[in-house]
């Protein structure tokens, strides 16, 4: 409050005073002069009086309300322009974490169309292969090559083996279908890894014979004590079906093959070993792809479907572990994946 505001209160107060004091001595019918002294007296007294009182009790009083009202007002377009400023910046975050998360979407789609594009890419040119021989070679029959017996029976032993090969690449694809849509639902058993591995190699003994290639299945320090794992028996055995005849396919004629397997505390680690030409390193990320060849030309005339390794990582993945390729070309080539292990105690239980 401004000091000619309180002045000019005090005149109010004290002119309002006045006139009452002269109305009062006109009544009393005093003479003028005295009358006009009297209200002077009475003006300028009530004036001193009513400035006192002003300004110390009602300008003391509003004064401090006057400068809070006048602060919290500056202070209030100040809090009203950091929120502004705050929310902006907000806004801005939020709209930069969108357009990341939005960029990383655009990125993972754009990788999963690729995939699609190339894994549907593959699958037309494996089944295109087979299929176009044995188109061929039924054409050729009939075509008159059925009345020729050397012909006809070559022929049609090609067939099969291109609708072999079709069975196992249709096979393959569906192996892997089940285990992504079932990666959590496999069902477990208590079974013994080391004979597991005896019976896939004797299995494969007859192939492994025709490059005379020895299969060695090695436990602990080499003594055949057994190995209890839980996990699915089914699929483990493919597993080692896949890396066995992979070694086979791949390996040193006149070489070996090793099956190993180590005691890791609660997980048993098994080792699938060969002496052959090896992978390359620039080979070695990629080679458990779908349809992704190391050797393209020598897989086909093998017969492989590409899968193999795929359906392994997928079986080893779906059993919460992890599967690892360590290769030097012209030394070999080992393939390591753990399993749990079922201790003694939990056997006795059984």
């Amino acid at each position: 409050m401004k000091i000619k505001t309180k002045e000019f209160a005090s005149a109010l107060i004290a002119l309002f005073a006045t006139v009452i004091v002269a109305v009062v001595l006109i009544q009393c019918q005093v003479k003028w002069l005295p009358a006009v002294l009297t209200a002077l007296c009475t003006f300028a007294l009530l004036f001193v009086v009513a400035l006192f009182l002003i300004r110390k009790y009602v300008a003391y009083k509003l004064k401090p309300i006057y400068s809070i009202v006048l602060s919290r007002d500056v202070r209030t377009h100040e809090i009203l322009d950091e929120l502004q400023d705050k929310r902006v910046e907000n806004i801005g975050e939020e709209l930069t974490a969108w357009a990341d998360t939005n960029d990383r979407e655009i990125t993972r789609l754009k990788e999963a169309e690729t995939f699609r594009k190339q894994y549907l890419g593959n699958v037309a040119h494996e089944l295109k292969t087979p299929i176009f021989n044995i188109q061929g070679y039924i054409s050729t029959l009939l075509d008159g090559g059925l009345e020729d017996q050397l012909i006809n029976r070559t022929y049609l032993e090609r067939a099969e083996k291109s609708i072999v090969r079709l069975i196992n690449i249709v096979s393959d694809l569906d192996t892997i279908n089940k285990l992504e849509s079932n990666m959590n639902s496999l069902s477990r058993e208590t079974f013994d890894v080391v004979a597991l591995a005896r019976e896939i190699a004797d299995q494969v003994e007859m192939e492994a014979d025709k490059r005379n290639i020895k299969i060695e299945v090695k436990g602990a320090d080499n003594l055949p004590s057994p190995f209890w794992v839980s996990a699915n028996k089914h699929y483990v055995g493919q597993v080692l079906v896949n890396l066995v005849t992979n070694s086979i396919r791949y390996g040193k004629e006149g070489g070996k093959t090793r099956l190993k397997f180590r005691d890791m505390l609660d997980k048993i680690l098994i080792e699938v070993e060969d002496n052959g030409q090896g992978i390359a390193k620039e080979d070695q990320p990629r080679i458990f792809e779908r349809f992704y060849r190391a050797d393209k030309g020598r897989s086909r005339e093998q017969g492989g479907t590409g899968l193999g390794l795929a359906i392994v990582k997928h079986i080893v993945e779906a059993h919460g572990e992890r599967i690892t390729v360590r290769s030097e070309q012209g030394v070999g080539s080992t393939f390591s994946f753990t399993l749990k292990k079922v201790p003694v105690r939990e056997l006795d239980k059984q």
